[in-house]
């Protein structure tokens, strides 16, 4: 079952966005934890988990698994309702997975930066157990030009703190790229936290949460920067090429075929 774990907020991001002529690039701006921008005021309560003992011995499928998505408008569904934000589509695609008790928690937050996630993972990691984080942040640091340093340490910090409190969770990091109007050097370093981090910490890496969308008009709202719901069922196909091998190798049991864990839609909006 999928939850949404924080208050959305409208993004101020989108008319940086428009200003910089950033649509090739990403619909990483504002973040919401609902579709669109309605709030929820419940806060987020926390879970039951069971986690792989330290002798390695994998989780049964009777335990839940708990998924916890830091991110922001490209979680929350920017324009879209919660339904068809791509946390719902992993939710999906684990249920018709036969992968039994996964809960998606998606606690996507408009407008996000590293730091932002970085001031609250505090306050989610008290509510929820976690299985596996999974960080999609950073696609704000670089329209607003952020020191790719300073988002790589965030980064690394929120996945310090959860293996601080959850030490058999695992990792995904989401990676994002620059735009292009940044500089050559700076979408290189930009683009290459991802991958270092990984290396560094043995999180499981998207190399670019965005392929097949970024830069594709009928992917794209009319912004030019959030996906349409089309362009959400392609990032899910990203994320859960990455993800879906994870949860199965923590529930230690065989995925279905492919074709079983595919959301409607996927054929229809795969990239031409």
């Amino acid at each position: 079952m999928l939850r949404s774990s924080y208050f959305s907020r409208r993004s101020g991001v989108r008319r940086l966005l428009l200003a910089v002529g950033c649509a090739a690039l990403l619909g990483a701006g504002g973040v919401g934890c609902r579709s669109g921008d309605t709030s929820s005021s419940d806060p987020t309560r926390a879970n039951s988990v069971a986690h792989a003992d330290s002798s390695g011995q994998k989780a049964s499928a009777s335990e839940k698994l708990t998924v916890l998505v830091v991110g922001n408008s490209l979680a929350a569904g920017y324009g879209l309702s919660q339904s068809e934000a791509f946390p719902a589509l992993l939710q999906q695609k684990a249920d018709s997975a036969g992968l039994e008790r996964v809960e998606i928690v998606n606690a996507g937050v408009n407008g996000e930066t590293t730091a932002g996630g970085r001031r609250r993972i505090d306050w989610l990691l008290r509510r929820n157990d976690v299985d596996v984080l999974l960080l999609e942040l950073g696609g704000n640091d670089a329209l607003r030009g952020l020191p790719p340093d300073s988002t790589k340490a965030n980064l690394h910090a929120m996945i310090e703190q959860t293996k601080a409190k959850f030490p058999e969770a695992r990792v995904v990091l989401a990676g994002m790229k620059a735009p292009p109007n940044m500089g050559s050097d700076y979408a290189r370093r930009f683009e290459q936290i991802y991958p270092q981090l990984a290396e560094r910490t043995g999180a499981a890496l998207v190399p670019f949460l965005l392929e097949g969308v970024a830069g594709r008009p009928a992917l794209n709202q009319p912004d030019g920067i959030h996906p349409t719901a089309e362009g959400q069922t392609v990032l899910a196909r990203n994320v859960w090429d990455t993800l879906g091998p994870l949860l199965r190798e923590i529930r230690g049991a065989s995925a279905p075929a492919a074709s079983s864990s595919a959301t409607p839609g996927d054929a229809a909006s795969a990239p031409g």
